[in-house]
């Protein structure tokens, strides 16, 4: 059930909030070097004279070490404080980038070794700023839209940073281009370790656990829904390639990326935009429903301009699930290990996404473009049956509601506190 928001509720009245915009925005920039990593690895092989099957590897192997670094260095993070893991991480990932810029191609085992060290250590500013949205905004409720606007923020992000490695490409270089994104990178983790939030915040003190945020059974269930959610995702990106290849026109592949990152984007500012009440569990399933619903469509593969619209309208649930997904990991991640808990969904999106892309290309060399997109509504079904399948371990929380004198996730003094956890109305 929702119902309207009340006009002070709103994106510009998130902005406006002390270090909100600065914290937004440093973020955005932090993970542009992540955003378009595998963009710019492609470009400058290719400069170099390396093959696709070279530029693949070294994607591969990139994705891989950000997957395995993510939830480590988010439980880096609640042990030790923002400032002291976020920004050595991402001076030391951009050294990795920098490495290979200036080795080249030419020693391939240094290759390899510049682009692990560079994923390993790529910071989890993502799972930091969820972590922070409770300090800086108080309100249970503005942190529910901080949510939303996050994966609104992320598909502008997801838009504009290739466009800008394109634009440095054009003015100067596939090198210089990945040298400018990863000092970017750094600038952006910079603007947010400095802030006195990121300064203050601290982790609630944590059961000792060498599991930390994965012995929350609720959390586990979330993850493995989202596993498929990044399934269906990667291989849309694959079938889309196919689709461009079928028709001859290879510019529609980016019109349909670009419907599909427009249908996000409308989605996720229409779902910030009210209010919603009920459990997030709940909720969570219906959205994902909707999700798998619109990806069906894609197999008809019509024309580009109804392909278009077929790829707005899967996009469109996309960010609501990011955003109500938000609020169920930090209703199960066990007191103490909200970074690390969001940096694991983070991980496993990415994993299932790169599982799709890979599980795409050989059904569309077998049986055609409309195997790639079935793979996605397969992909979407699944996870709305993972959820359906543990409704149990998600119907409550992990960790009791805290009272208002004792926040799950404390920070320092100086800054506002709230808890943010939606009670169970089942």
């Amino acid at each position: 059930m929702a119902t309207e928001a009340p006009a002070r509720g709103g994106y510009l009245d998130i902005l406006r909030a002390p270090h909100a915009a600065r914290l937004l925005a440093g973020t955005l920039v932090g993970r542009l070097p992540n955003g378009v990593g595998p963009i710019a690895l492609t470009l400058y092989v290719r400069d170099q004279g390396g093959s696709y099957t070279l530029a693949g590897g070294l994607i591969a192997a990139y994705g891989v070490a950000t997957a395995i670094g993510q939830p480590l260095l988010g439980r880096a993070v609640d042990l030790k404080g923002q400032p002291r893991v976020q920004l050595p991480a991402a001076v030391v990932s951009a050294l990795g980038m920098v490495l290979l810029a200036l080795a080249g191609i030419g020693h391939l085992g240094l290759a390899y070794v510049a682009v692990v060290v560079a994923g390993l250590f790529t910071p989890p500013l993502e799972g930091g700023l969820r972590a922070l949205w409770p300090s800086v905004l108080g309100r249970e409720d503005r942190v529910h839209r901080a949510y939303a606007m996050d994966a609104v923020a992320q598909e502008v992000m997801f838009t504009v940073g290739p466009l800008l490695l394109t634009l440095l490409v054009s003015l100067w270089s596939p090198a210089a281009a990945l040298l400018t994104v990863n000092l970017l990178g750094v600038l952006g983790a910079l603007a947010v370790v400095l802030s006195a939030p990121s300064r203050a915040w601290r982790s609630a003190p944590r059961e000792a656990h060498w599991l930390g945020a994965l012995r929350s059974p609720g959390l586990l269930a979330l993850l493995g829904s989202f596993f498929f959610v990044g399934l269906a995702l990667g291989s849309i990106t694959v079938a889309a390639v196919a689709y461009a290849d079928d028709r001859g026109t290879p510019s529609v592949y980016g019109w349909l990326m670009a419907a599909l990152g427009l249908g996000a984007l409308l989605g996720g500012v229409t779902y910030g935009a009210r209010e919603w009440s009920g459990a997030p569990e709940r909720r969570l399933r219906v959205l994902v429903l909707l999700l798998a619903v619109c990806y069906l469509p894609l197999v008809l593969t019509p024309g580009p301009v109804a392909m278009a619209c077929l790829a707005a309208l899967a996009g469109v649930f996309l960010a609501p699930v990011l955003a109500c997904a938000f609020i169920v990991v930090d209703r199960h991640a066990p007191r103490g290990t909200v970074t690390e808990a969001f940096s694991w969904l983070v991980t496993t999106f990415g994993v299932g996404s790169a599982l799709g892309s890979a599980v795409a290309g050989p059904a569309v060399e077998l049986a055609g473009t409309v195997a790639g997109f079935a793979v996605a509504g397969a992909g979407g079904l699944v996870a709305l049956l993972v959820l359906l399948a543990t409704g149990r371990v998600l119907h409550v929380p992990t960790a009791p509601v805290a009272p208002a004198a004792e926040p799950r996730h404390a920070v320092g003094t100086g800054a506002p506190t709230a808890v943010h956890t939606e009670k169970n109305t089942h």
